[in-house]
């Protein structure tokens, strides 16, 4: 039925035209060029200050930026489902797009460098409450923080938490959140012991993993330098001997040399 209902198309006429658009066609095809090999950027530039909270406005919406940006320029550039912005030519953030209007993406991790100095914002951060809603900040997070709370106080457990999340940057969620676990558990509540637990597990993921062969060359490249070593005649020449210089090691010191330097001041 498709291939009929093309048929009866291509003898369409459009207008008063006197040829059906099969014949048009036919003329235009030579024109059809391939597409570009470089993407065509569909979406849409916006250069943008941020604010003292260190966030950026997009039609009506706020996103964060790392706090190292605040008072700064930024790019930003808005596509249909997300939003990079970019320092320079630097990418500083990603973000899905929000849709209503008046809402607002932040991210965690843009704020940790300022809650280390100011622990006592980091309970009541709403940064901290969209991490636990897009399960960034798992249940794990949660028990170690207080764990750590009630051993070291409310102030210093809550940093060493900040300490553990700037891990992130460095370490899988995943090895991170199993660093916590295995930490909670023997009682290791600072940051070292989180990061040194983190590292077994990323280890072990290491060794467990299957070594994948390598796929064979598919072009034989050969060195030049040996190509050519390998067209010159042997070398019979001795070996170099740096014997000669041995006589430098038997310069016998001046007599007067320790007077002279007695009489040094």
């Amino acid at each position: 039925m498709i291939e009929q209902w093309d048929e009866e198309d291509e003898q369409r006429r459009i207008g008063t035209r006197p040829r059906p658009v099969s014949e048009y066609f036919a003329v235009e095809r030579p024109l059809l060029q391939p597409l570009p090999d470089e993407p065509f950027e569909t979406g849409r530039l916006f250069s943008l200050r941020v604010d003292r909270f260190s966030q950026i406005s997009v039609r009506t919406n706020r996103y964060s930026v790392p706090v190292r940006l605040i008072g700064r320029t930024v790019r930003a550039m808005l596509h249909a489902s997300e939003l990079v912005v970019y320092d320079g030519q630097q990418e500083v953030a990603r973000h899905e797009r929000l849709i209503a209007k008046g809402q607002a993406r932040l991210d965690l991790d843009h704020y940790l460098e300022a809650l280390v100095r100011k622990p006592g914002a980091f309970p009541g951060a709403t940064a901290l409450e969209q991490a636990r809603s897009a399960g960034k900040f798992t249940p794990v997070h949660d028990a170690w923080w207080e764990a750590a709370k009630a051993a070291h106080g409310e102030r210093d457990g809550t940093r060493a938490l900040i300490e553990v999340l700037l891990m992130g940057r460095h370490v899988s969620h995943e090895h991170l959140v199993a660093g916590l676990a295995s930490a909670l558990r023997a009682g290791a509540l600072t940051a070292d012991a989180v990061a040194l637990e983190a590292r077994k597990t990323a280890e072990a993921d290491e060794v467990a993993a299957p070594v994948v062969p390598a796929e064979p060359d598919r072009t034989n490249v050969t060195s030049l330098t040996e190509r050519r070593l390998a067209q010159l005649p042997p070398d019979t020449r001795p070996l170099p001997s740096v014997a000669a210089y041995d006589q430098l090691l038997r310069v016998r010191q001046p007599a007067d040399r320790s007077a002279i330097q007695g009489e040094m001041p």
